[in-house]
């Protein structure tokens, strides 16, 4: 293989290997996804605090509302109590739709966390094969002195590269009125005759 061809390939694999711009994003977004899992842990556990200690609360006033009946406790204080109630039930039922809320939110940095992994292995699983087949390309390149044409598919063709006569001969046959074996042959004969 010609060295200065060598280089270039090298330097054009290290310039793709460099570029991790969308692995950095992917990255940088796992992170803020993390730390956004942990602030709503930690608001879900002030949430589930508040609510208990409103639930110690309801229980008092329930057991002050029980002390006030057997006591004949007058009309008055009974309906301050039982709106003081009121108010703390509505308070419970405000906070326990917020903790719906934040494990709803939970649920969905998780369902985008797991959906950043799938992406992240997709890419990188079609980096690896993009390698793969750029490694492939080049030895049959190297071996057969064929570099063929991949940017119309509608054809066959390509170049033959004879390196000791510093000569290129362009071949193209049409899948319409040729096989491909007869295409196999045709681009071997031309190779025969360099």
């Amino acid at each position: 293989m010609d060295v200065e061809e060598l280089m270039k390939y090298c330097n054009n694999l290290i310039d793709f290997l460099k570029d991790e711009k969308d692995i950095v994003g992917l990255q940088h977004f796992l992170r803020h996804s993390k730390a956004l899992q942990s602030q709503c842990d930690k608001d879900f556990e002030e949430v589930q605090l508040s609510i208990e200690d409103y639930e110690k609360k309801i229980v008092a006033c329930k057991q002050k509302e029980s002390a006030a009946e057997s006591e004949s406790i007058a009309d008055v204080e009974l309906d301050f109590l039982e709106k003081e109630l009121e108010k703390r039930q509505k308070l419970e039922r405000m906070l326990r739709e917020e903790l719906r809320v934040t494990a709803n939110g939970i649920d969905d940095l998780e369902l985008q966390r797991a959906s950043l992994e799938e992406q992240m292995q997709t890419l990188k699983k079609s980096e690896q094969d993009e390698l793969r087949s750029e490694m492939k390309l080049s030895m049959h390149a190297s071996v057969t002195n064929i570099i063929p044409n991949l940017d119309d598919l509608s054809k066959i063709s390509g170049h033959i590269v004879v390196r000791d006569k510093k000569a290129v001969d362009n071949f193209e046959f049409d899948p319409a009125k040729h096989s491909t074996f007869d295409a196999c042959n045709g681009i071997w004969k031309m190779i025969k005759l360099q």
